[in-house]
């Protein structure tokens, strides 16, 4: 049996969680500049499949490289890092 490539792993924060099943995870990654070699922001929103709709606002959370779900949605959350605590 043939196995899978290698699939990405990022992590990042969750933004958006009002969609169905879908979270918007904004992941953060420092380059360092070709001329300048200071080192830049990047910044890149990814929509992500949450299957149990269990992802809040302000969440860290690992997302994976997976099928098209969808247009946009092509990677899916594997696991919640820490969770935003709100008192309420």
């Amino acid at each position: 049996m043939a196995e899978r490539g290698l699939r990405k792993r990022l992590v990042g924060t969750v933004v958006s969680n009002r969609m169905d099943k879908t979270a918007l995870v904004l992941v953060e990654r420092l380059t360092k500049h070709a001329t300048y070699k200071k080192y830049v922001r990047r910044r890149c929103k990814y929509m992500a499949h949450d299957e149990k709709n269990e992802c809040q606002m302000g969440d860290k959370v690992r997302i994976t490289e997976s099928r098209p779900m969808s247009k946009r949605k092509k990677w899916a959350v594997t696991g919640i890092i820490t969770r935003l605590n709100v008192e309420g």
